[in-house]
């Protein structure tokens, strides 16, 4: 099973900047989703205190807000767009990959597959591995990196629920 992904990923070639570049934008992403939480609490403990004349103190956390967020909206779409870009470059690469080693075959070999085995292969087939890398060069970076700053955001929080989440 390994040996047939490394077989896929050298189909990546050109496209290793994109594929790098993702995981890196994924993290981005996240670490700005984490630290939301912490503006906002500051926010409403500040909202607590805060009277109609005083106002002007909250500016600094909404502007902090939509900064994170439109940073956040940022990193999610580059990824996405990076993601698309090694996903697609990829797919086009083991396309053109397949289609040199069908002709390498002899004429013996290739009348043992169908035609609509032949069709399936590079367009289905192929399609699937390119979601699937896709999905796994935006998932497997945000996802952990996720879950451990959630865990040490918690800590800071709250260090009983924290160990709590950890066990789970």
């Amino acid at each position: 099973m390994l040996q047939k992904i490394k077989l896929i990923l050298k189909s990546v070639r050109e496209y290793k900047i994109y594929a790098i570049l993702t995981p890196l934008f994924m993290i981005g992403e996240a670490a700005i989703e984490c630290a939301l939480p912490f503006i906002m609490s500051m926010f409403i403990d500040k909202i607590e205190v805060i009277t109609a004349n005083t106002f002007s103190e909250l500016m600094p956390f909404i502007v902090a807000l939509i900064l994170m967020a439109i940073f956040s909206l940022v990193f999610g779409v580059l990824g996405g767009r990076t993601a698309a870009i090694a996903s697609t470059g990829m797919a086009k690469n083991l396309r053109g990959d397949l289609y040199k080693k069908l002709q390498s075959f002899s004429f013996e070999n290739i009348d043992k597959f169908s035609n609509s085995s032949l069709v399936t292969r590079m367009t289905t087939d192929i399609t699937n591995i390119q979601m699937a890398y896709m999905m796994s060069i935006r998932l497997l970076a945000r996802a952990p990196f996720m879950i451990i700053l959630s865990w040490i955001m918690t800590l800071t929080i709250n260090k009983p629920i924290a160990v709590l989440f950890l066990i789970v």
